[in-house]
């Protein structure tokens, strides 16, 4: 018998005893010889997951929707294992929504409760909330805690943020009074720490990013002891993904991690909904905003689950909350439990350890095509990069288009001048897919 049949051959010995037979070929007697195949099935050796997919995806009809992808600056296609969508589909799941009644949602505060454990084990951090809408949004949250915590009305947010990240804080900061200073960049594409030292004065903290927009990994060691130094707050904006192999936000010791919980095994979805999660110590716990599950026991020594802590300022009480998250996104917050409960420690490793060995490969192979510049070659970098090119930049995703590619985000798209084109690797990418890019860019650019 092949290896991917389940049961065993004492198994198969016990089934066919119980029936009075002694072999298969007992079980299949009445089927006449001249109908039996006589041989194995020709089914070749095992395929992974990935693989089975991508020859199905080889039929698929609908051209644009299986083109190499090349693009991420914010969302990202990653592996999703078959197991998440099929799980979710269970309705307990599904139709739940906020726990206002613990003792009658058990289920759903377990969930929250080994979601936050998941995610503190992810930062390094001492407490998790149970979401919020997205990454923006945590973002955005961070700051008010840093007004909240520090009595202090300034806080300093890094240029390499995204720039919806920056724009949400920048909304949130308008209508709570707090100003917003901008650290900029340097020439390596990182915290310019000379500017952010001058300007922590009167500041409550720094929100920085790692990897960065640009997809450059900072020096969060240097940056989160300058910030301390000056006794402000750190806020790490993180991509999970990037801790497979990255130091956590709790190793350099961040005060609060924030981030978009989308690559954990949630598809891009037309832009969501995604989840945003907020880690932080565990003496910031009570300024952490929305709910938080926790694990307890009743008067019979039962273990249950509870609504540790959740401000009521939130729901009747709006014009005095430090925030007014009132829900949280469970089902997103579901699916990145499952993701990380079926990854594991070792998947996320080698998550992270592909997508920045193949977006390497990816610029190794740009810094060889005439007309392509890499903006910051000695940066180390995750697994997104700026290049800019010699041709008007709307022109070459348009004809790398025409040849089979989604290329890079063109930076100009958010308004500004840039002329940069934001390329991004993932796991997803075979090595076939970039060979194949970079001779499209060879062509599209001679």
């Amino acid at each position: 018998m092949r290896s991917y049949v389940p049961n065993t051959a004492a198994e198969r010995e016990e089934m066919l005893k119980s029936m009075g037979l002694n072999s298969i070929e007992e079980l299949f007697g009445d089927i006449p010889e001249e109908l039996k195949l006589k041989r194995e099935l020709d089914l070749g050796n095992g395929m992974s997951e990935t693989e089975i997919r991508r020859i199905f995806k080889a039929y698929a009809k609908n051209t644009d929707a299986s083109l190499p992808l090349f693009r991420g600056a914010g969302a990202y296609r990653h592996y999703i294992p078959a197991l998440i969508p099929q799980l979710l589909m269970r309705s307990e799941f599904y139709t739940a929504y906020t726990p206002y009644q613990p003792e009658m949602s058990q289920g759903m505060l377990q969930a929250i409760f080994e979601y936050q454990t998941l995610m503190c084990n992810l930062t390094g951090l001492d407490v998790s909330n149970a979401s919020v809408y997205d990454g923006a949004t945590a973002a955005a949250e961070a700051m008010n805690m840093l007004a909240d915590i520090k009595r202090k009305k300034k806080v300093l947010i890094s240029a390499g943020l995204a720039p919806d990240v920056r724009e949400t804080i920048r909304t949130y900061a308008r209508f709570g009074g707090v100003e917003i200073a901008e650290i900029p960049l340097n020439d390596k594409g990182v915290t310019d720490t000379e500017a952010l030292g001058a300007a922590l004065e009167g500041a409550a903290g720094y929100i920085a990013a790692s990897p960065n927009f640009f997809g450059n990994i900072e020096n969060m060691d240097e940056v989160t002891n300058i910030v301390h130094g000056a006794g402000a707050l750190m806020v790490a904006y993180v991509n999970p993904i990037s801790l497979g192999m990255l130091k956590r936000p709790g190793d350099y010791d961040a005060d609060i991690a924030v981030g978009d919980a989308q690559p954990l095994g949630m598809p891009l979805s037309f832009g969501g909904p995604y989840c945003g999660f907020m880690c932080a110590k565990q003496k910031y716990i009570r300024n952490l905003p929305g709910r938080i599950a926790g694990l307890t026991t009743d008067a019979e020594g039962n273990k249950v689950y509870v609504l540790t802590l959740q401000a009521r300022e939130q729901h009747i009480r709006r014009e005095k909350a430090a925030s007014n998250i009132c829900s949280n996104q469970m089902l997103c917050a579901i699916t990145a439990s499952m993701y990380l409960s079926i990854m594991g420690p070792m998947g996320m490793r080698e998550t992270a350890n592909q997508n920045i060995q193949k977006a390497h490969y990816l610029m190794d192979g740009m810094k060889h095509i005439k007309g392509i510049k890499v903006r910051y070659p000695d940066t180390p970098f995750f697994n997104e990069f700026v290049v800019e090119f010699e041709k008007d930049p709307i022109l070459v995703n348009s004809l790398l288009r025409a040849k089979g590619f989604v290329g890079g985000m063109r930076l100009g798209y958010y308004g500004c001048e840039d002329k940069g084109m934001l390329f991004c690797v993932t796991e997803m990418n075979t090595r076939d897919e970039i060979d194949g890019l970079l001779t499209a860019l060879e062509e599209v650019l001679a």
